[in-house]
């Protein structure tokens, strides 16, 4: 039996309690602390306190050094498992072309996948911020295209010359569902483009239409 112990648990003659609880695979039984230290010396163990401020304090007992190696593994462990979480920033213009919202788009389903949180911005320069409602489109339409791999954690909002909009990821198995989702779609327009039908245009006054209009105001605005 070892008496020098750490100051993270007190062990044998360091608990000087009138009794204590002790817990094993057996259950648990409270008995007089000097008889607890008496079995814990039959069996060639430690008298180890593990839980101080319950009444009366629990025990177990165990050779100390197997007892802090458990411990150590099992913080390592729940460490492992804990998924460090950062904020990645995708920044958009008000005037952002197909060909990089798609980029853009690409990236923030990667850090979603990845567990980190998403902040997407449009960043307004001079009289641009007269057309803040394109930037809400644009933002409404990228928290829309996002919806199976994050959920918004907050709608998009005007601070200064930025609007901010916050995706928080979504669990795995709701990624992995929308990889399923993707895949029957692919092959939806794979069969589509083999046995065409009609060519069917793209309903007019949605979000897109008027992310559209604000990009020609904008334009003719900035010639002028």
């Amino acid at each position: 039996m070892k008496n020098d112990k750490s100051n993270n648990y007190r062990v044998n003659e360091q608990i000087r309690v009138k009794e204590v609880r002790i817990v094993g695979e057996n259950g648990s039984t409270v008995v007089p602390t000097r008889q607890a230290l008496d079995m814990a010396r039959e069996q060639g163990v430690d008298l180890v306190e593990i839980s101080p401020n319950a009444q009366p304090p629990v025990c177990r007992l165990i050779d100390y050094s197997k007892f802090l190696y458990q411990q150590k593994k099992r913080a390592k462990e729940m460490k492992a498992k804990q998924v460090k979480q950062e904020v990645k920033e995708i920044r958009f213009g008000p005037q952002t072309d197909d060909h990089d919202y798609e980029f853009k788009l690409r990236h923030a389903k990667e850090f979603l996948e990845d567990g980190n949180k998403v902040r997407a911005f449009v960043f307004f320069r001079g009289r641009s911020i007269l057309f803040k409602e394109q930037g809400e489109v644009l933002l409404l339409r990228f928290a829309n295209d996002l919806e199976e791999y994050g959920k918004v954690e907050r709608m998009p909002s005007l601070e200064g010359k930025k609007m901010f909009l916050y995706l928080t990821p979504k669990k795995v198995g709701a990624a992995k569902k929308s990889q399923q989702k993707m895949d029957k779609e692919r092959r939806e327009a794979e069969d589509a483009d083999e046995n065409p039908i009609t060519e069917q245009k793209a309903p007019s006054g949605g979000l897109f239409d008027n992310a559209k209009n604000g990009a020609d105001a904008l334009k003719k605005l900035q010639e002028e």
